[in-house]
């Protein structure tokens, strides 16, 4: 629940800012001239990218969130089982060992979205944010085919979560 709040305040105050940046752009274009109307233009740029930017994102977390929905209610959400340090932080090894299994589980059906969002768990667990990401919306792309057509594993599903 903590980060859903802090996922809204912070789309609240990126939405404020790029009000805020549009506005400043279209008083720029209404000044006239041809300084200020090419300034102009390149500030409402900006509100757009993030605009873009932040639709983007919102769409990936809500979708995520659906599939962890629908994995809990299947009882397959991937189940906690690394060792932490006293302060709180995932163990590497323990992160690596979690990671191996849940990659041969993804190399063996590679068109099951399960797996796919078990691996992206898996990363996240494993501190590699990016290929958490590319699997999870590989995750994503299977659910919304159906899983029904033949997708090439993503090639860094080999590797390990720190390019090993």
């Amino acid at each position: 629940m903590r980060a859903k709040i802090t996922y809204l305040v912070t789309a609240a105050v990126l939405v404020f800012y790029f009000v805020l940046v549009g506005s400043r752009g279209l008083l720029l274009i209404e000044h006239g001239t041809l300084l200020t109307v090419t300034f102009g233009i390149a500030v409402l740029i900006l509100p757009v990218i993030g605009i873009w930017f932040l639709w983007k994102n919102t769409q990936f977390v809500h979708r995520a969130n659906a599939l962890a929905a629908e994995l809990d209610a299947e009882g397959g959400l991937p189940v906690d089982e690394l060792v932490r340090t006293p302060s709180g932080r995932i163990d590497r090894d323990s992160a690596d060992a979690v990671f191996a299994r849940r990659r041969e589980e993804t190399e063996d059906s590679p068109d099951d979205w399960r797996c796919w969002f078990r691996l992206a768990v898996a990363y996240q667990d494993a501190r590699d944010t990016p290929r958490a990401r590319k699997a999870m919306q590989r995750a994503i792309a299977l659910h919304r085919s159906g899983s029904s057509r033949s997708v090439t594993a993503n090639p860094s599903v080999t590797s390990g979560p720190s390019g090993d």
